[in-house]
């Protein structure tokens, strides 16, 4: 069986950044006793990472790079944002342990969306917020191989993730 739309995968691969000299500088590995699982189209993930592994089958390995405009972006200036640091508080007192600058905060958005934002820097009445992704203006680097292959049920793709080993419960 080969990768296509709607496969359930799961992979084990090492993500590296180039360093400056262009060399693999790995920051995320993940091994075959908890691969990534996923089903391909519906995954969120870059389209680019996406059709490298269309067509593999169980026990391919993978090799491949993704420039930074086809992963996550460039960084949208727009995304940093001034907040006021009242937002933060709970029973009126300033959250110390989580306002650190370089810590993400799960937010959520007016329209309910959630998302992660980087404390970048505490002033005294408001803090500066980045909401780009974190591996925007990054090129992404992937070794790996292919762990397993299977059709996703008619449940996983109403739902829109795995269920199962690996997947969701509900």
């Amino acid at each position: 069986m080969q990768i296509a739309p709607n496969s359930v995968v799961s992979i084990s691969y090492q993500l590296a950044f180039p360093d400056e000299n262009g060399q693999p500088d790995i920051v995320e590995i993940v091994d075959e006793n908890e691969p990534m699982v996923f089903i391909h189209g519906l995954s969120g993930l870059p389209e680019a990472f996406e059709g490298h592994l269309l067509n593999l089958s169980v026990g391919d390995t993978f090799e491949f790079s993704i420039a930074a405009e086809d992963a996550y972006g460039n960084i949208d200036p727009n995304a940093i944002i001034s907040l006021p640091k009242s937002i933060f508080q709970v029973d009126g007192q300033n959250p110390d342990d989580i306002l650190k600058e370089g810590n993400y905060i799960p937010m959520t958005d007016e329209e309910g969306n959630r998302m992660q934002g980087m404390v970048v820097s505490i002033g005294p009445e408001n803090v500066m917020m980045d909401f780009n992704h974190p591996l925007a203006e990054k090129e992404l680097m992937f070794a790996g191989k292919i762990l397993t292959i299977r059709e996703a049920t008619t449940e996983e793709l109403d739902h829109g993730h795995v269920h199962g080993e690996g997947g969701h419960h509900h």
